[in-house]
């Protein structure tokens, strides 16, 4: 309505009516809000968004800054890339589970490694006794990797690892396998996660402290560039932040002030953004309360762009561009009355496809109890497929632009997260920001206000806190072999007798020297790799001149 003195008056008497209403039919509680907590007024109008600028805010797809997504013509022209996060016990009971949903469908592989392994130890190491093979698959060597994708063209599909201190070896060992199918550094396609600083906040996997951690982060920048165009170098991730409690505009601004910090060292090393950036890719979570889920996806957008352009004087618009896959809300989901979970997880990948992302994972109804079944992993991947042929929400891009409540509620994510990034700026960048506690304290704070909410059941959780049944055990959960980690073990010992170990010692002896230099690592850690040195051995090396972090205490 253009008449704003028409507008208001039509305001105006609606007030009016609903206070006479509220004295007889009060509304269901005091204060509605968010699932970040953040008010929700009863009405949205033009009002909201008087200020909004279609040029200057929302433009058109493709084009910056981006808030209507990255690609002009988005899910008209291909749908997002279904992936699937997978892994568990060996390489070659995950290899089953990969060509399982690739025959299913899925449109690109997601390995989940298990806890040893991403904390850098072999299987044979005494802390990794009982946690073989449990969240996730066991990878010691090259020898597993081989194994993991056997049969799997590497040429033809596109794969993600959730990997992030020893990323570098993965990767290392990823194209050392490819190379023995006969494909290219150059023609592969996937992402690797290599996100350090979100692990000092809210995941705790971390090895080395952050400025080797960063150190090789860059390395993989570089390396990448030159020898891996087309993979995605880091997957800067907001995931596991908001799986720890953060807010909507908190996962925003957390992931993006990492990504920044990111950016800094990579330019302190000597590289140039619109080399670079391009290859950036992050991780974001999707919750239950739909419309917030999408502002923050149109926001992180925006507000990418802008600091790409402005701050770091990007020219490549590429390099402005936010591109991103998105789990479900693994947090969200309940023991209690698992086929519930369905539902919120297909919730959740619509709010993912209307906010626009390049890929999406959904997570599978008995994940609360234990690693999916083949069955639970099958109605999973079929949600995204019901979205993508049946719903209709992919046959125009960014359906709800204009929604005076979505555009409202994309301002206020993004002017809470530019004012968080300036906080952490003031506090001089996300890694210190992160070594005086600050952004852990603001996690734990969101997150306790949430519990509260739920124990109060002032947030229900059907099921949970509210609406619940008596319940069966649950029947049927996917079990790891507990002889997992004594078959590793064996593995890995007869890997070690029939390899040439002189290679091996020869190859980490110059990793160790590269490392006590400024060499770029990845070449080093290639060779080593290729002699069958283990994920251990190298990660061991690479410890004995790094050290190790230890994580500050935040109460």
């Amino acid at each position: 309505m253009s008449d704003s003195k028409e507008l208001q008056a039509m305001l105006s008497a609606y007030d009016a009516e609903v206070e006479k209403s509220l004295a007889k039919y009060p509304e269901r509680k005091k204060q509605f809000t968010t699932g970040s907590n953040a008010p929700i007024k009863r009405l949205y109008t033009p009002v909201d968004i008087e200020n909004l600028d279609y040029a200057r805010d929302l433009g058109v797809p493709g084009s910056y800054p981006f808030t209507r997504g990255v690609q002009n013509t988005m899910y008209r022209g291909k749908f997002w890339t279904m992936r699937q996060y997978a892994g568990f016990s060996t390489a070659e009971e995950s290899n089953k589970r990969y060509k399982y949903l690739l025959e299913q469908g899925t449109t690109g592989l997601s390995v989940a490694f298990d806890l040893p392994t991403q904390i850098g130890y072999d299987s044979d190491h005494p802390l990794s006794q009982g946690e073989v093979g449990k969240v996730g698959v066991a990878i010691d060597s090259l020898a597993d990797m081989e194994v993991l994708f056997d049969g799997i063209p590497l040429d033809k599909v596109s794969t993600s690892m959730t990997i992030n201190a020893p990323a570098s070896v993965l990767l290392a060992m990823y194209i050392a396998v490819a190379e023995k199918q006969g494909v290219s550094p150059d023609k592969l396609n996937g992402t690797i996660q290599n996100d350090i600083l979100k692990e000092y906040v809210a995941r705790g996997t971390y090895i080395f402290p952050p400025e080797p951690s960063m150190r090789l982060i860059t390395n993989i920048f570089e390396y990448c560039s030159k020898h891996v165009p087309n993979w995605n170098t880091i997957s800067i991730s907001g995931y596991h932040i908001r799986e720890a409690g953060a807010t909507a505009a908190q996962e925003v601004a957390f992931t993006l002030a990492d990504g920044i910090a990111y950016v800094d060292a990579a330019i302190k090393a000597g590289l140039d953004v619109d080399e670079f950036a391009p290859r950036l890719s992050f991780f974001f979570n999707a919750h239950n309360d739909l419309f917030e889920e999408v502002a923050k996806f149109r926001a992180a957008r925006r507000l990418w762009a802008k600091i790409m352009k402005e701050r770091f004087k990007a020219k490549n618009p590429k390099s402005w561009m936010l591109r991103f896959h998105t789990q479900t809300g693994g947090s969200t989901l309940t023991a209690q009355q698992p086929d519930n979970n369905i539902v919120r997880v297909a919730i959740q990948a619509l709010a993912a496809v209307l906010g626009g992302t390049q890929s999406l994972h959904t997570n599978s109804r008995d994940e609360a109890l234990a690693l999916p079944t083949e069955e639970s992993v099958r109605i999973a991947l079929r949600t995204q497929q019901i979205i993508a042929y049946e719903s209709g929400v992919t046959e125009t891009i960014d359906p709800l632009a204009g929604s005076y409540y979505v555009e409202s509620l994309t301002n206020r994510i993004e002017d809470e997260a530019a004012a968080y990034i300036q906080k952490i700026d003031d506090l001089g960048g996300a890694v210190k920001a992160i070594e005086q506690g600050y952004i852990q304290q603001e996690i734990q704070d969101s997150a306790y206000a949430y519990q509260m909410d739920v124990e109060s059941k002032n947030r229900v959780v059907v099921g949970m806190n509210m609406f619940q049944i008596e319940e069966a055990p649950p029947k049927g959960l996917l079990k790891v072999d507990p002889s997992v980690g004594e078959r590793q073990t064996a593995r890995l010992k007869e890997l070690k007798s029939k390899r040439n170990n002189d290679s091996v010692t020869a190859s980490l002896a110059a990793l160790e020297k590269a490392a006590k230099g400024t060499d770029n690592l990845m070449p080093f850690i290639l060779d080593a790799v290729k002699s069958y040195a283990t994920l251990g051995e190298i990660c061991d090396t690479l410890r004995s001149v790094f050290g190790e972090y230890q994580q500050k205490v935040i109460l």
